[in-house]
C-alpha cells in the first residue's frame, strides 16, 4: 500500500510524515522546499502477527507494509508553480490513495505569513488544484482525440475513451470528484491509464496543535461528510515517535491519544481501501499478506507469488480466531474448522491460508 502524503505550505505535512515514520527530516517555518518527496516504509502493527509469532515461534517474521511519501508542498494565488512537476505527477499518480494535510494549529510566524489556521479553506483549494491537474490532462487528451477524429483514424475504443472523457471533463468543470462518476466498465477500462487524481481515494488528516486537539469534533464531521478524516497532534506525535514505547504510551494517555498516528492512519486507510489481511504461518516465516475484499483464494495465491495463482488447486484455510479460541490446529481439525476451499472462495480478514498448487 502507498500513500501520498500532500498540502499546502507550512500545514505540517513533513511533520506528519515524520510522526507516521519515525524519520528525522527537517521541519521548520523556514524550511524551503525539498527538490525530491521524502519516502519510507513503515510495518503496518497488527497484534495477531505478534500472537502467531509467539505460537509458531518462527525464524523469521514479517508484518504487512505501507510505503510513505511526502510530496514537495504547494501553493496557491497568482505566483503559484504546477501542483506537481513531471516527474512529481508521475509518482503521485502510482499511490493508492492521498492523504491531504490541513493546518489546524497557531504558529506565529506561520500565521504571520499565512493568517490563522482554516482547514475548510484549505482543503477546498487542495481539491480545486487536484481537479485542475485532471482537467489539463483531460483536455489535452481530448484534443489529441479530435486530431485522430479529424484525420478518419479513430477507432471504436477511442469514441468510447472520449465519451468517457467528456463526463469527466464536466464533472471536473463543475469542482467535482471523477471518484463521483458512475461510468460503465468499458469507459472504467479506458480511463484506467490515466489514473486521475481526483479518481484516488482521499482522507484527510487534520494537524492540530496540542490546544484544538480533541477539540475539533465540528471540523471533523465538515469533512467527514465528503471524505473520511483523522486528527493529528502533529508536533506531539512525532516527537513521540521518537520515544520509546513506555514513554510514548505515558504521554499518548495525558494527551488523549489510545493509538500511534501510524496505527490510526493505518486503520483509516485499511477502511477506505477496503483491505483485508490473511496470514501465512509455519516454522520458517510468519506473514502477514494484504488483499481488497471481495478477492478469491486465487487473487491471495498471487499475492503471494504468480506460480501458485496459475498452478492453484485448494487453499488449506483457517481462522486466527477459530486458532485463538481453540489453541492449535490439531484442535480445528479436530472440531472440524479446517477448511479446503476452492478458487471462487472468498478470502476473509483474519484467514491462515496454505495454497497447494501444481505447475
Amino acid at each position: 500500500m502507498k500513500i501520498g502524503i500532500i498540502g499546502l505550505e507550512k500545514s505540517g505535512k513533513t511533520t506528519i510524515f515524520n510522526a507516521l515514520t519515525a524519520s528525522d527530516v527537517q521541519t521548520n517555518a523556514y524550511a524551503s522546499s525539498r527538490p525530491e518527496p521524502n519516502m519510507a516504509v513503515v510495518a503496518v502493527a497488527d497484534p495477531r502477527v505478534d500472537r502467531l509469532k509467539e505460537m509458531y515461534q518462527p525464524r523469521k517474521t514479517t508484518y504487512a507494509t505501507i510505503e510513505c511519501v511526502d510530496f514537495v508542498s504547494f501553493s496557491s494565488g497568482e505566483d503559484k508553480k504546477e501542483i506537481f512537476t513531471a516527474s512529481e505527477l508521475a509518482l503521485v499518480k502510482t499511490a493508492d490513495a492521498l492523504a491531504l494535510v490541513l493546518r489546524n494549529f497557531h504558529d506565529e510566524i506561520v500565521d504571520g505569513i499565512l493568517g490563522p489556521p482554516d482547514p475548510l479553506a484549505d482543503l477546498e483549494t487542495i481539491i480545486t488544484e487536484l481537479v485542475l491537474s485532471d482537467l489539463i490532462l483531460a483536455e489535452n487528451r481530448l484534443e489529441r482525440i479530435e486530431h485522430y477524429v479529424k484525420r478518419g483514424a479513430s477507432t471504436p475504443e477511442m469514441e468510447i475513451e472520449k465519451k468517457a472523457l467528456l463526463k469527466v471533463r464536466e464533472t471536473l468543470e463543475k469542482n467535482a470528484l471523477i471518484s463521483s462518476l458512475d461510468l460503465s466498465p468499458d469507459e472504467v477500462r479506458q480511463l484506467r491509464g490515466f489514473r486521475f487524481l481526483t479518481e484516488k481515494p482521499l482522507m484527510v488528516i487534520v494537524n492540530s496543535d496540542e490546544e484544538r486537539f480533541n477539540h475539533s469534533r465540528d471540523l471533523l464531521a465538515a469533512i467527514q461528510c465528503t471524505m473520511p478524516a483523522v486528527e493529528f497532534a502533529g508536533r506531539f506525535e512525532m516527537e513521540l515517535s521518537r520515544l520509546s514505547p513506555d514513554d510514548a504510551r505515558e504521554f499518548m494517555e495525558d494527551m488523549g491519544i489510545e493509538t500511534s498516528a501510524r496505527d490510526r492512519l493505518t486503520m483509516l486507510a485499511y477502511r477506505l481501501l477496503g483491505y483485508i489481511t490473511f496470514f501465512t504461518v509455519g516454522p520458517d516465516e510468519v506473514k502477514a499478506w494484504t488483499v481488497m475484499k471481495g478477492d478469491t483464494a486465487v487473487d491471495a495465491a498471487g499475492a503471494i507469488h504468480s506460480d501458485l495463482a496459475r498452478g492453484f488447486i485448494r487453499a488449506e484455510c483457517f481462522s486466527y480466531d477459530d486458532l485463538i479460541r481453540h489453541g492449535s490446529e490439531k484442535a480445528l481439525k479436530d472440531k472440524g474448522l479446517f477448511r479446503l476451499e476452492g478458487k471462487s472462495y472468498l478470502v476473509q480478514d483474519g484467514d491462515i491460508m496454505s495454497i497447494r498448487f501444481s505447475v
